[in-house]
């Protein structure tokens, strides 16, 4: 479950060192998107949240995790499909038999940073859920709000436009910026491979 964390230590640091720092971290393990990454952490600090519409495999799932341990945040994934409920979002509350009592068991929305992937593939009741968490920094579940930690960022992705299995697209009202994570060109790759060395074979 997610927890309050604090960006800056004292002494305060200007906050452009801060976004620098966060920027570095996260470069030095999603190798070749240094823009995007700029972009995302501008959301981050702002207090918004971001939507990444491209393919799979382009590291939205490593950029969330490494983005939530440079803040010394948690980081949680929500998976959006047609069965997906609210509950499955938000959390559930259970009657404790022995207590007499009920008790509010989190869902994966209770993290720093979350990563909701392929949000237009989730329902349009499911997409209120998290659009709530989003624009109130809550939760709402029996009628009772429970608040999110701080920080709370949402990095949604949704699959292009037109695919099979989508529902309308979620609304971007809500989303700071929309991000695309391309595959890195050829020429950002360089480094990134280890050498190959060629090992001759003996003559016969």
């Amino acid at each position: 479950m997610g927890r309050t964390v604090t960006l800056v230590t004292e002494p305060a640091r200007p906050a452009s060192e801060v976004a620098a720092a966060i920027v570095d971290n996260v470069a030095s393990v999603v190798l070749g998107k240094r823009t995007e990454i700029v972009l995302v952490t501008a959301g981050l600090l702002a207090g918004g949240h971001v939507l990444l519409e491209d393919v799979p495999g382009v590291g939205k799932t490593l950029l969330a995790k490494s983005l939530a341990r440079s803040v010394g945040g948690s980081s949680g994934r929500v998976q959006g499909t047609a069965d997906l409920m609210p509950a499955d979002i938000t959390g559930v509350t259970v009657y404790d038999r022995g207590r007499n009592a009920w008790d509010f068991h989190p869902g994966p929305i209770f993290h720093n940073v979350v990563l909701v992937d392929e949000i237009n593939r989730a329902t349009p009741r499911a997409q209120s859920a998290l659009l709530e968490a989003m624009a109130e920094d809550q939760v709402t579940v029996d009628g009772t709000a429970h608040p999110l930690p701080v920080p709370f960022f949402v990095i949604a992705t949704q699959n292009p436009f037109g695919d099979v299995g989508t529902f309308a697209k979620a609304d971007l009202g809500k989303m700071l910026r929309m991000i695309q994570l391309n595959i890195s060109a050829l020429t950002e790759l360089t480094g990134l491979f280890l050498p190959v060395r060629t090992v001759g074979r003996r003559a016969r």
